[in-house]
């Protein structure tokens, strides 16, 4: 890869294999959020349409992101990181001056609107990482001096998510540090004798440190333990995708949405989508997303700095890590935890910042090696 900044070039085409997929994604998480969540949204707030509104809203606003990013050189943004990065510890502290909710917090809140700041944090720590270890080059090579600064950067950052009752995020910021540390040319004995079991060590610390958590790990081996608590949505999510079937119910006929599971638009949307779309339906969403996730990747490696290497393939982390983590507690496959669907789960601040991002790694495509000058 190269290092440095490359003269300034004229943009070519952007990648529209990334584009269109990210537009059929909010697309179908869209429709998918209405139809989970208007049961819900009628019994709770009298208005069918009242989440689908405010996702418009958001969808409309991480459009606009999207087009803007994509257009402007993001070798830009090194200028901004630093403010980025001090801008975002307050916000990260402001969550505690709202109420929490459902013992957490999480949000700042002003009126009818919400913004999580954690969703924030997880690209700025992307930036930081782009930036800082494009400027380390071999200097990653030694474990002190090269890796240990920026993983106590990511880890501040992941420590104060943490805080906020907020593992699942936490843990996906140092899996992206952890990624973008070895793409950077970390050394595996570094990476794999020293960085992962710690990493995997105090992941394990804090998901058995406290009850509640405890619970999660051990619940999600058998829900039906305690069927009318615990385990009670992740059973609820087997009921909704066994229903499903290959072909699924149709459209709008989810039974489970029926106050059934728990704020069925939110981090469970994917079981909804499996009884009403069925296995097909399903594994639509699952290929939308390993063929954004090649592209992403096909973007970082040919990238024409390391810079802009770096930032695709932490950009493109993220949304892979998440979609599988989220798909794989949907599932069963482990234990539950608060991770959205990318594009595709309700919340405004999560689909703005990711379309925001998505802007980032379109333009990133437009400057590969080998477009037109």
């Amino acid at each position: 890869m190269m290092k440095g900044r490359p003269k300034k070039r004229k943009m070519g085409t952007i990648d529209y294999g990334i584009f269109y997929t990210v537009l059929i994604l909010v697309a179908i998480g869209t429709v998918m959020i209405y139809s989970a969540s208007s049961y819900f949204a009628m019994f709770k707030q009298h208005d069918s349409t009242a989440f689908l509104k405010k996702q418009l809203i958001a969808c409309a606003l991480g459009a606009i992101a999207l087009f803007v990013f994509m257009a402007i050189d993001y070798h830009k943004l090194k200028r901004v990181t630093g403010i980025l990065m001090v801008v975002t510890v307050p916000l990260l502290f402001a969550v505690y001056l709202f109420e929490p909710t459902n013992g957490a917090y999480r949000w700042i809140k002003l009126g009818p609107l919400s913004f999580q700041p954690s969703e924030l944090a997880k690209y700025v720590v992307v930036l930081f990482l782009a930036w800082h270890l494009t400027k380390k080059g071999d200097g990653i090579k030694d474990f002190w001096h090269g890796v240990i600064p920026p993983l106590c950067v990511g880890g501040l950052y992941a420590g104060m998510v943490l805080a906020q009752k907020n593992l699942s995020v936490a843990a996906l910021i140092m899996i992206v540090t952890f990624v973008l540390l070895f793409v950077a040319g970390g050394q595996n004995k570094h990476m794999f004798g020293v960085v992962a079991p710690t990493l995997v060590a105090a992941a394990l610390v804090f998901a058995l440190g406290e009850e509640y958590r405890r619970d999660r790990m051990l619940n999600f081996l058998d829900p039906w333990k305690d069927a009318a608590d615990k385990g009670y949505q992740l059973i609820q999510s087997f009921y909704a995708l066994g229903a499903g079937g290959l072909t699924g119910l149709g459209l709008g006929q989810s039974r489970q949405k029926t106050i059934y599971m728990p704020e069925p638009h939110n981090d469970f949307i994917f079981s909804i989508i499996g009884e009403e779309l069925g296995l097909i339906g399903c594994l639509v969403i699952i290929s939308l997303f390993v063929f954004l996730i090649w592209r992403g990747v096909k973007v970082a490696m040919e990238a024409r700095d390391t810079y802009g290497s770096l930032l695709a393939m932490g950009i493109t982390s993220i949304i892979g890590f998440q979609a599988i983590i989220n798909i794989a507690v949907v599932t069963g496959s482990m234990p539950v935890t608060g991770v959205p669907l990318p594009f595709i789960s309700y919340g405004g601040t999560s689909l703005a910042i990711t379309m925001t991002a998505m802007g980032v790694l379109l333009n990133i495509s437009r400057q590969r090696v080998g477009k037109e000058d």
